[in-house]
C-alpha cells in the first residue's frame, strides 16, 4: 500500500478534487472495490470491515467525491424522483412525503420536493422544471396534473384520469360513511359540513361521497349547514372563519364535519369564541389524522387517511414502474381505506348546540 499523502499528488491543492483511480493507487486497492464499498452495494458485505474503514478515512483525509454527473451519463440514470407538493407546513403533505421519503431512502433513491400553493402556473411549471432537473419519475401529491410530463407519473389523490399515471386514492364513499354513522348513532341528526377549498383535489370528490352517504342514512344537510374553506393559507384560520360563517347564519347544528384536521382546530376554535363547549355543546369530526390530531385539546376524533402508507405505496409504484421500463400491468387507481378515530372530540347530543 502506497503512503503518499495528498501534498504528493500531481496538481494537488485546495481546489482540487483526487480521483478515484489515485485514491485507489494511494489504498492499494481497485477502483472497483472503493466504488462497492462507497455505493453500499450488496457485493460489499464480502469485505473485510477494517478495509471499509480505511477506504472511508481515506476518502474523510483526501476529500474524494465521485463524480455522479459523469456516472449518470454513463448510465442514463440520476436515481432521483420528484415530488410535487403544495406545501411542506401543512400535515397532510408532511405525513405523505414522509412515506415517499422512506421507501426511496430504502431504495437509495434522492427525493426533489417542489412546492407549488396551488397556484395554476407553478402547478404547470414545476413538473417540467423537475424534469430538466433529470428526475426520473414525478409523483404529484394533491395536485392536479392537466398534462403528463415526459416521465412516469404516480399521483396521490389527484383524481384526474391521464393516459398511464396511476392514482393513489382514499375510498371517500367509506370515509364519509365513516364519519356520518358515527355521528347519527351518537344521535346527531342536525350536522355542518365545511367542504374544502375549490382548489383541492379531494374538496369535490368528497363532499359527493358525502352527500350519498348522507341520503343513504336519511340525513338532510340544507345550504345554510354548508360552508367551504376560502383561501390557500395552510392554518386553522380558514376553519375557523368557515365556521363563523355557519354562526353568523344562525344555522341550526349539534356536529360540525371539517374537511382536514387542520381546518376541524380552527373550527373548535371559533365555536368556544362564539360560547359553546366541544363536544358537550357541539361535536366535530375531522379529516386525516395528521400527527397534531391526537394532541389536541379536546383530542380529535378524526378520520384517518393511512397518508405514510399512501406516500410508501405511490414511491413503490414509481419504482416498479422505472424497473420495468413501461406502464403495462399496472392499475388505474390503486384505493385505500380509511379508518375512524374516535377520541373526545365527539358526544352525544346535550341540545344545546342550537344557533337558531
Amino acid at each position: 500500500m502506497s503512503s503518499r499523502d495528498q501534498g504528493d499528488l500531481p496538481g494537488s491543492g485546495a481546489a482540487r478534487n483526487i480521483t478515484l483511480k489515485e485514491l485507489a493507487g494511494i489504498l492499494g486497492l481497485s477502483a472497483t472495490t472503493i466504488s462497492l464499498v462507497l455505493n453500499r452495494s450488496h457485493a460489499a458485505r464480502s469485505i473485510p470491515k477494517a478495509t471499509k474503514d480505511r477506504i472511508l478515512e481515506a476518502v474523510r483525509k483526501y476529500n474524494y467525491r465521485p463524480n455522479f454527473l459523469a456516472r449518470s451519463l454513463r448510465s442514463q440514470r440520476t436515481f432521483s424522483i420528484g415530488v410535487l407538493v403544495p406545501e411542506l407546513s401543512d400535515g397532510y403533505s408532511a405525513q405523505v412525503l414522509a412515506g415517499i421519503e422512506q421507501r426511496l431512502l430504502e431504495a437509495r433513491y434522492l427525493c426533489l420536493v417542489a412546492t407549488h400553493h396551488h397556484r395554476p402556473d407553478l402547478v404547470e411549471e414545476r413538473p417540467m422544471l423537475l424534469y430538466e432537473r433529470c428526475v426520473e419519475g414525478i409523483i404529484a401529491v394533491d395536485t392536479p396534473l392537466e398534462q403528463q410530463p415526459p416521465v412516469p407519473v404516480v399521483a396521490v389523490s389527484g383524481h384526474r384520469t391521464l393516459p398511464g399515471v396511476v392514482n393513489i386514492e382514499l375510498d371517500h364513499d367509506e370515509a364519509a360513511r365513516l364519519a356520518l354513522e358515527h355521528l347519527k348513532r351518537l344521535g346527531h341528526r342536525e350536522i355542518a359540513i365545511i367542504k374544502g377549498q375549490s382548489f383541492s383535489s379531494d374538496t369535490e370528490v368528497r363532499w359527493q361521497a358525502i352527500q350519498r352517504a348522507a341520503r343513504g342514512m336519511g340525513l338532510v344537510i340544507p345550504e345554510e349547514r354548508v360552508s367551504q374553506l376560502e383561501g390557500d393559507s395552510p392554518l386553522p384560520d380558514t376553519g375557523c372563519l368557515a365556521t363563523r360563517t355557519l354562526l353568523d347564519r344562525r344555522a341550526h347544528f349539534t356536529a360540525l364535519f371539517s374537511f382536514n384536521d387542520i381546518s376541524a382546530f380552527g373550527a373548535i376554535r371559533a365555536l368556544r369564541e362564539a360560547g359553546f363547549r366541544v363536544p358537550e355543546d357541539v361535536s366535530v369530526i375531522g379529516f386525516d389524522d395528521i400527527w397534531e390530531a391526537s394532541y389536541h385539546v379536546p383530542a380529535l376524533t378524526t378520520i384517518q387517511q393511512p397518508l405514510e402508507e399512501m406516500g410508501r405505496i405511490a414511491a413503490e409504484v414509481m419504482l416498479q414502474r422505472i424497473a420495468a421500463g413501461a406502464e403495462q400491468g399496472m392499475p388505474d387507481i390503486i384505493r385505500v381505506h380509511p379508518r375512524l378515530v374516535v377520541r373526545e372530540s365527539t358526544a352525544p347530543p346535550s341540545g344545546a348546540g342550537s344557533h337558531a
